[in-house]
């Protein structure tokens, strides 16, 4: 299993960079700007005041804009889980099935290497992946408040950030699962991401209409914390998120001792109407 994590932390180097260094980036550029905003709570009130209120409640509190909470809960966090959620999706989707529609996951299965190390092992470099790409944005937001007026406890900053972190693990999980369900990446990924897509909507709009309040009761994103975190991490939620990604994790893992193999290419839908007659 050391041996699948270090080779997976290799093949994950390029995304860890990549989407680290644009987290980063959008972090020093967000409170570098912040200081325009502080103290003018008062002008930004009455520019606010001619929004309609739908759309104010759709995209969170504008009341406390001025201050770094409610700063960074609009302006990052609050869009943080529909960007970085492209790299849970892409990652898991092709965790173990980008090998298999090239060929590869075949022979490396041939080695003395048991499914269970394959995946677990694949999995936690996922994981570290993650953390580390979280921890770069952390940073990303950290270094600008040494000149910044933005005055916020680091460590409190890392709270947001779990929050992010157990989303991260969710969407990952269910791309696994999909990845295993459905015929090709491709349609596990998209599917994934339309699930991504749909939670942030419905999410959204549940705070506008009241209809869909039930509905956001079984959306993911209705459990993210954002900068409210910050005044105080809901652990229930916390643990909810994780624990049903435990579970998509652990039903992923016995599909996978159960699964045919193939030498390359997709699979197909296994539904009769789909199927060819010789």
């Amino acid at each position: 299993m050391v041996t699948v994590f270090r080779y997976t932390m290799k093949r994950f180097r390029g995304q860890i960079i990549g989407w680290g260094i644009g987290l980063f980036l959008l972090g020093l550029m967000l409170v570098s700007v912040f200081d325009s905003f502080a103290g003018q709570q008062e002008a930004l009130n009455e520019l606010l005041a001619i929004y309609p209120e739908e759309i104010m409640a759709f995209f969170g509190d504008f009341t406390n804009f001025a201050t770094p909470e409610g700063f960074l809960g609009i302006e990052f966090f609050s869009y943080m889980p529909l960007i970085l959620g492209i790299f849970p999706i892409l990652a898991g989707s092709g965790l173990l099935v980008s090998d298999e529609e090239s060929g590869r996951l075949d022979l490396i299965l041939g080695h003395p290497v048991t499914r269970s190390a394959m995946l677990f092992g694949r999995l936690f470099a996922f994981v570290a992946s993650s953390i580390l790409i979280c921890l770069i944005a952390w940073v990303g937001l950290v270094v600008p408040m040494l000149w910044s007026t933005m005055e916020i406890d680091i460590a409190k900053l890392l709270l947001p950030f779990a929050s992010l972190l157990a989303e991260i693990m969710l969407f990952g999980s269910i791309a696994i699962l999909l990845s295993l369900l459905l015929p090709s990446r491709r349609v596990a990924a998209m599917t994934a991401g339309l699930i991504l897509v749909a939670s942030f909507f419905i999410t959204g709009f549940a705070e506008i209409i009241s209809d869909l309040e039930e509905a956001a009761r079984f959306s993911p994103l209705t459990y993210y914390q954002s900068a409210n975190a910050m005044q105080g991490l809901k652990f229930d939620w916390l643990a909810g998120l994780l624990g049903v990604a435990i579970l998509f994790i652990l039903f992923s893992w016995w599909l996978f001792q159960r699964r045919e193999i193939r030498v390359g290419g997709e699979a197909g839908w296994r539904i009769p109407i789909f199927l060819t007659r010789k």
